[in-house]
């Protein structure tokens, strides 16, 4: 079976856009050379890889594994060209970095700077992202390095913990859910709520705290997709939300500082660390970055709890 690359490429493109006209404006090709690529993967499997759903075209079962294959490919080809040129030019290279939100806040800038001083020559991509999105990217082989929260058990991942991150309600600092005789978790419901996304693990841990205990889940008045903006959308209200210590630790000195509410039932305790595909290629510079993370990582974090 003789495939080439660019057929790969451009049923990539294809796949991803729903359309072979949109694929080939951005491929700049002509849309028969487009099908005709399509055409030689299909033959070559001897299956349809799309099938026609009123104006569009969606993949099949057989598609969709291909496209998967694909995308891995074509990482494969991309590191192993990466790695020759580092190899040739003799460089620390280029490293890319997928970031939860909490440790691009309080860790990602002062490790770049640090890792930057040592070789300035270095190029850096970043993506921010929920954990569940960059460990799709880590596999697809789209980043090199994903630093947050650490995935469960998988052979094709390599974790190295940095530090615990611990998870809390937290509300203004004079809300009157601190005027309570007892915190419960039955009384926090008498409270609305700012939440990350439903599809936020911190957030699917919290839902399941409450039904763990028969009660239902917290009211929330705001759904946000973005961690960062969740302490100034409760600072001068009495919304209450979830959030690392070391966010909270980070608006002390701020004009509204938030306070933690102290109950057990609803902490959560989770490792933060860095992550990297077990196969994959990593440059001088991702694994100097590694290392800093291991020497610096946990201090980083701290900094703004006052723990050094």
């Amino acid at each position: 079976m003789d495939i080439q690359l660019r057929d790969l490429r451009y049923f990539e493109a294809v796949a991803e856009l729903g359309h072979v006209g949109k694929a080939a404006d951005q491929l700049g090709r002509t849309q028969p050379a487009i099908t005709k690529a399509v055409q030689r993967l299909e033959d070559a499997f001897g299956s349809a890889l799309f099938e026609r759903k009123g104006r569009g075209i969606h993949l099949t079962a057989v598609g969709e594994v291909l496209l998967a294959r694909a995308r891995m490919l074509r990482g494969a080809t991309e590191e192993a060209l990466r790695e020759v040129g580092d190899f040739a030019r003799g460089n620390a290279g280029h490293v890319r970095i997928g970031s939860g939100p909490i440790a691009a806040e309080h860790v990602l800038p002062e490790i770049c700077n640090l890792l930057l001083a040592e070789a300035p020559e270095t190029t850096i991509e970043i993506t921010v992202a929920p954990s569940l999105v960059l460990r799709e990217r880590l596999r697809e082989g789209a980043i090199d390095l994903l630093i947050g929260l650490m995935p469960e058990p998988d052979d094709a991942f390599v974790s190295r913990a940095i530090v615990e991150d611990v998870v809390v309600v937290a509300a203004s600092h004079h809300h009157p859910v601190f005027d309570l005789p007892r915190i419960t978790m039955k009384s926090l419901l008498s409270w609305r709520w700012v939440l990350p996304a439903r599809s936020i693990p911190s957030r699917q841990w919290l839902d399941a705290a409450f039904q763990s205990h028969g009660l239902p889940l917290p009211t929330a008045q705001i759904d946000a997709n973005s961690i960062p903006l969740l302490p100034r959308l409760i600072a001068k209200s009495e919304l209450l939300s979830f959030l690392s210590r070391h966010t909270l630790a980070a608006g002390r000195g701020s004009q509204h500082p938030l306070r933690e509410v102290p109950l057990k039932e609803a902490t959560l305790k989770r490792r933060l660390g860095v992550t990297y595909r077990r196969e994959g290629y990593l440059s001088p510079a991702a694994h100097r970055l590694m290392a800093l993370l291991q020497e610096r990582g946990e201090r980083l974090f701290n900094a703004g709890r006052g723990d050094e």
